[in-house]
């Protein structure tokens, strides 16, 4: 399934529904290659119009979804309406959701000594018969890093969770796609820390409201300075229209 491709500050982000994206990783779980799901925020893109690696492995990357309000207001307002937000946390937990009945395999690799394993018991609740083949947390070195592909090749997951932060979990996991061997690689943030609980999801109304990052911000003040660039990227946004 192909999308409309929308160029937000030169980074190309699809439009799908959050039906049509769980359908697209279906398509990718079932053909095997090799894939990397992006979730790209304003935040992420903002970063991408310095940082010239991530730009590329974005422009690169499989399927490249709008997570955030800011990526779907600036692809309406330069022109090209998104049907919705398809953010990174959700689309992992529909994923989970369907893979019980699909007897997909997932592996957590990311987060703070011991919140892997917490999501992947709160995976256990909530998704009865879930297979988590793997967990792993987000500290290591280059030394390490034979071992752990190797551990997650070993465990040959359908589908990998990468919650190493942005933009170091789309540069590791471009930099090892094809050895790593499986067929569905997203990076998804902090979404093992909001499963675990050691990190709070802003209340749906202000989901709804798309003030989710001020929630981020209000909870975490040293995120403040990271959330500057939400009005640098609406102004960056404003200045990019022809």
């Amino acid at each position: 399934m192909s999308f409309d491709k929308v160029d937000i500050l030169g980074v190309k982000v699809d439009s799908p529904t959050m039906g049509q994206a769980v359908e697209t990783v279906q398509g990718f779980i079932e053909k095997g290659d090799s894939t990397l799901i992006a979730t790209a925020n304003a935040e992420m893109i903002m970063r991408a119009t310095y940082d010239e690696e991530l730009k590329t492995i974005l422009n690169a990357a499989d399927l490249v979804v709008p997570d955030g309000a800011g990526t779907v207001w600036a692809a309406g307002y330069l022109g090209h309406p998104m049907p919705e937000r398809v953010a990174g946390y959700d689309l992992s937990q529909e994923l989970m959701k369907l893979a019980p009945e699909k007897n997909q395999r997932i592996y957590f690799f990311g987060s703070a000594p011991g919140v892997a394993d917490m999501a992947k018991k709160k995976a256990e609740e909530w998704y009865p018969g879930i297979n988590i083949v793997g967990t792993r947390n987000g500290f290591f070195t280059a030394d390490d890093e034979p071992q752990i592909i190797a551990d997650i090749k070993a465990a040959k997951p359908d589908i990998l969770f990468v919650a190493l932060g942005v933009p170091k979990q789309e540069k590791w996991l471009y930099a090892h796609l094809k050895e790593l061997e499986v067929p569905v690689s997203i990076g998804v943030g902090g979404s093992f820390d909001v499963m675990a609980g050691v990190m709070q999801r802003a209340p749906l109304w202000m989901q709804r409201a798309k003030l989710e990052w001020l929630f981020r911000g209000l909870k975490q003040p040293s995120r403040i300075g990271r959330l500057m660039a939400l009005p640098k990227f609406v102004l960056k946004v404003m200045g990019s229209k022809k």
